[in-house]
């Protein structure tokens, strides 16, 4: 039997690792900001719908009350990366919505062209939380960094006519599957042994 005390992590290693790797997301939509999506390079991105700072509007938020999939994948419009959050428009049944997601709200983040994804337990605040104001007082939360071995999910969408050259796409909402549906098969390393133990 251990009668070893457990020490008690004053830096918080859970916290910064989330802050680290919801930098990678920043990074990323950064880059498609400027350079729009590389190669076949497209993104699911799971939120909760309920986080402080998200923005959808009346209609979305009784379709999604609790979280929700986008792709951002042919038809996006006006990407905007800020530091605490990004605001996006899509396409939802024919009708043009703005959506403003903080990266906190984020709970998933999949790029099947590759097979990388992030998972994330999404972080609640009073007031809208950027990645440098984590709330160090909270429990350690669940985190996983995900590499698939499936293909990429192909997503059924209705034909269009193809769009102008600066114009991107977007497969339609509704075709995109759930956080747990795209890491299906996935191996996952868990970062459990990282965390203070209780």
């Amino acid at each position: 039997m251990n009668d070893e005390p457990q020490n008690e992590d004053l830096i918080r290693y859970d916290i910064l690792t989330q802050e680290a790797l919801r930098s990678v997301i920043k990074r990323v939509l950064e880059e498609v900001m400027n350079c729009g999506l590389p190669g076949e390079h497209h993104f699911f991105i799971t939120f909760d719908t309920n986080h402080p700072g998200v923005r959808l509007s009346k209609r979305m938020k009784e379709r999604y009350p609790e979280d929700m999939t986008i792709v951002i994948q042919h038809t996006y419009w006006d990407l905007e990366v800020n530091e605490g959050s990004f605001k996006i428009d899509l396409s939802f049944d024919d009708i043009r919505e703005r959506l403003k997601i903080p990266y906190d709200s984020v709970k998933g983040f999949f790029d099947p062209w590759v097979k990388f994804g992030l998972q994330f337990e999404a972080v609640h605040g009073e007031e809208e939380a950027s990645p440098e104001h984590l709330p160090v007082k909270s429990s350690p939360r669940e985190l996983s960094v995900v590499e698939t071995e499936e293909k990429p999910v192909k997503i059924p969408t209705k034909k269009k006519p193809r769009a102008k050259k600066k114009t991107k796409e977007k497969a339609t909402e509704e075709a995109a599957p759930s956080a747990e549906e795209t890491t299906e098969g996935a191996q996952v390393v868990s970062l459990d042994s990282f965390r203070k133990k209780k």
